[in-house]
């Protein structure tokens, strides 16, 4: 009796499958997350930087000015309108005023810090959420504060031990 011998065909087993898609899923998790990490760092900069630089306007804008342009929330929210309209929308609409930021341009918003096209337009930061501005007794620098609440949104400006101001930028 002759047997044919037939060649085996050639090809992955299901071990051999499952452990290539099982190291591309891992490969995938590393890149995603470096990623992410690289985007919080990028962020993080990104805030720093415009905090010194809003800053240096509003010490600017005090040199011209002799004050700081005035709060109305002791709290500090609901204020990067007031930053606004000083440091930029002011200087628009006047011609005897200064702009203090031209990278505030609603219109040119190239970084997209501003939200809005008018005189209420708010500075926000890199994570979507608005500056928080404050100055005179409620302030707990003697000239101003000026500060993000970083990438969680939360802050508790009068508590500076608290958790929520982990992540805060402040100038």
């Amino acid at each position: 009796m002759k047997h044919s011998a037939r060649p085996a065909k050639r090809g992955f087993t299901l071990i051999e499958m499952l452990a290539v898609v099982t190291i591309i899923v891992i490969l995938v998790a590393v890149v995603v997350g470096g990623m992410g990490f690289a985007k919080d760092r990028r962020a993080l900069a990104q805030a720093e930087l415009q905090v010194k630089l809003l800053a240096s306007a509003l010490e600017e804008y005090k040199m011209d000015n002799g004050v700081y342009p005035p709060t109305t929330d002791p709290e500090g929210r609901r204020q990067s309108n007031v930053l606004f309209r000083a440091l930029y929308w002011d200087g628009v609409q006047n011609p005897n005023r200064k702009i203090y930021v031209s990278e505030l341009d609603p219109e040119n918003n190239r970084q997209g810090w501003t939200e809005g096209l008018d005189e209420n337009t708010m500075i926000m930061d890199p994570w979507g959420n608005e500056y928080f501005y404050r100055t005179g007794p409620s302030a707990r620098n003697p000239d101003f504060d000026l500060w993000s609440a970083g990438k969680d949104g939360a802050t508790n400006p009068d508590s500076p031990g608290h958790s929520d101001n982990a992540d805060d930028i402040r100038s």
